[in-house]
């Protein structure tokens, strides 16, 4: 049988990518650390690093065993963290969110199940996907609301993430313009193209990114008024007059001086799902289907509040349908 400390050792090496540092990390001796990795190769008849003087890669086996050392290091902290839930004396659900999300989708659900559940400690830590997966992965969070963009979701049936995924909804990116731009009276779908010269606010580094990847496709080069990190303060300086925005669809302010278009497409989409832990059930998933039954509703009703003939008499005036 595999030694799961030699696992953790070989785990270590993977993300230090030498002897020397996973051996600080690990307050071993070097030459203990590459007697682990020796015993290792040994009980495998197989090689799991390359060594040069640059550091050491791992081998295909040596991934193999980096990835099952993930999920069982992510095992043992969701175990200890049910143990240590054993002995609370109040049902506690942990909730992590990316800051849109919480600002725009948790407040509306979060208020009739707080009421309901008066017993229960609820704790919301506010991550990026990057940090909260795997929080989740780890049981140090119930459940994620999370994104992803292109490409596959966070996980998917069968794989090695040890998590869940249950898409939520589609939130597609707008362009936001202020209220006197000469486009802002004109069609509700925009082509970059005919926004070549524009000045641009950035509201996150993803949606950057995006935006980017859309400019490039349309063959236009960005110019960039302002990088930040908050969408609210990206459409004040669209307000101001700093800038145009891409913004995602939740986050886009309903407000008289501001104009949200339709990218032509392809257009952007930030895909938006409820990231759990795929293991046995424990105390807290009652209160987490509960929590995630009452997201699902309330999306749900909004995209019925926002279908064609149901849409408010401002909705000129942002592209929240």
């Amino acid at each position: 049988m595999i030694d799961v400390q030699r696992l953790a050792v070989l785990r270590e090496v993977s993300r230090q990518g030498s002897f020397n540092q996973a051996a600080g990390v690990l307050r071993l001796t070097p030459s203990a650390v590459s007697q682990q990795i020796a015993a290792l190769e040994r009980r495998l008849g197989s090689r799991v690093v390359e060594r040069s003087t640059r550091g050491v890669v791992l081998t295909e086996a040596g991934r193999l065993l980096v990835d099952a050392a993930e999920a069982i290091a992510a095992e043992l902290a969701d175990a200890q963290q049910r143990i240590d839930r054993l002995a609370q004396p109040r049902q506690t659900l942990t909730v992590a969110t990316f800051a849109s999300g919480g600002r725009h989708l948790l407040p509306g659900v979060l208020g009739g199940f707080v009421a309901d559940h008066p017993e229960a400690e609820l704790t919301i830590v506010e991550a990026e996907p990057e940090e909260s997966l795997p929080l989740v992965r780890e049981g140090r969070v119930d459940v994620a609301l999370a994104y992803h963009f292109d490409g596959p979701p966070p996980a998917r049936p069968g794989d090695r993430t040890g998590l869940d995924w249950a898409p939520l909804l589609d939130d597609p990116l707008r362009v936001v313009l202020p209220r006197a731009h000469p486009r802002a009276g004109g069609p509700a779908t925009v082509d970059l193209a005919d926004l070549a010269g524009e000045r641009w606010v950035l509201g996150c580094l993803k949606s950057a990114a995006q935006l980017a990847r859309y400019a490039e496709l349309a063959g236009v080069e960005l110019s960039v008024s302002c990088s930040s990190t908050d969408y609210a303060f990206a459409q004040s300086l669209v307000r101001a007059g700093v800038g145009i925005a891409l913004i995602p669809q939740i986050a886009v302010e309903r407000a008289p001086d501001l104009v949200a278009l339709t990218p032509a497409s392809p257009a952007p989409v930030r895909h938006i799902g409820l990231a759990r832990a795929r293991r046995h059930r424990g105390p807290a998933d009652r209160l987490t289907d509960e929590l995630s039954a009452r997201l699902r509703a309330a999306v749900a009703a909004d995209a019925g509040a926002a279908a064609p003939g149901n849409a408010p008499a401002d909705a000129d005036a942002c592209a929240a349908s």
